[in-house]
């Protein structure tokens, strides 16, 4: 088996796959002042809780947005497992041509999630992840990461509204049943979930036109050649904007965690 592991800023997601099949994922907290024996006591509990053999698992892959937590997770690898992870990062072999400025600025995940998508769809794309920060990574017709967009996350958004607005409760983030609320939380719940559905959109928009060639001020949504990119969402707060984004067409939360095995496979053999 292999274990995937994905290290947010917020969340870490680890999955553990039997060929290409995901058979079990867990999210835990990221805690950056876990010690290396903390967390794989951590994962090794997870992992038996689920009534699997440790010693199944023959391989391990990590991708991190948060540097001070590698170490941990590397070491935890050692000592849990068969031996230290493969990390994503500046020399492993993506099979993607990164065209931006500075490669080895872009953050791990996004560079995982492009290669799942065009893995997947092999076709120009958009890859929107919310996340702690909102990232929009745009993939070209020849399978080329081209760059894209990072904004604050929801969750962030809402953390600094209720923080600098006294009066205003905190709300769980669902839809509402309308956009004109008619009290103080529903209010609350359209702007943030409708508003930031129109941030998403905006770029996503914009990102589509940019790979079909078109100024925005031409782009028209209608228009199957202006919209060349397949759109795909992934990251754990993307399921609330299915159905509210007009441009999200496909939501899959382990995106990343399929990225990383299919990376796995291309550095170092697929594992059973």
């Amino acid at each position: 088996m292999l274990l995937a592991i994905d290290v947010g800023n917020t969340n870490t997601v680890l999955g553990l796959y039997a060929g290409e099949r995901l058979v079990h994922h867990f999210r835990i907290a990221t805690n950056r002042s876990a010690t290396s024996d903390e967390m794989g006591e951590l994962m090794l509990s997870l992992v038996e809780r689920r009534r699997i053999d440790p010693a199944s698992i023959e391989g391990s892959i990590l991708a991190s947005v948060v540097p001070q937590a590698n170490r941990t997770f590397v070491d935890a690898c050692m000592r849990s497992f068969t031996g230290p992870p493969l990390v994503v990062g500046p020399g492993i072999k993506t099979g993607m041509p990164i065209l931006v400025d500075q490669p080895n600025e872009v953050g791990a995940d996004r560079i995982v999630n492009a290669v799942a998508g065009w893995a997947r769809f092999k076709q120009p794309l958009v890859v929107v992840d919310f996340g702690t920060g909102t990232t929009f990574d745009a993939v070209s017709e020849r399978g080329e990461y081209m760059g894209g967009a990072i904004a604050p996350g929801i969750d962030i958004s809402m953390d600094a509204l209720f923080a600098r607005a006294a009066k205003l409760p905190r709300v769980e983030l669902k839809k509402p049943a309308k956009v004109i609320g008619k009290n103080t939380i529903h209010a609350l719940q359209s702007g943030l979930l409708y508003g930031y559905a129109g941030l998403v959109d905006e770029l996503v928009e914009r990102t589509q036109a940019e790979l079909a060639g078109v100024d925005f001020d031409r782009f028209d949504r209608k228009n199957p050649a202006h919209r060349p990119a397949k759109v795909v969402a992934t990251g754990g707060l993307a399921f609330l904007f299915e159905g509210v984004s007009r441009t999200l067409e496909v939501v899959d939360e382990f995106l990343t965690l399929d990225g990383l095995r299919i990376l796995y496979g291309l550095n170092t053999g697929p594992k059973k």
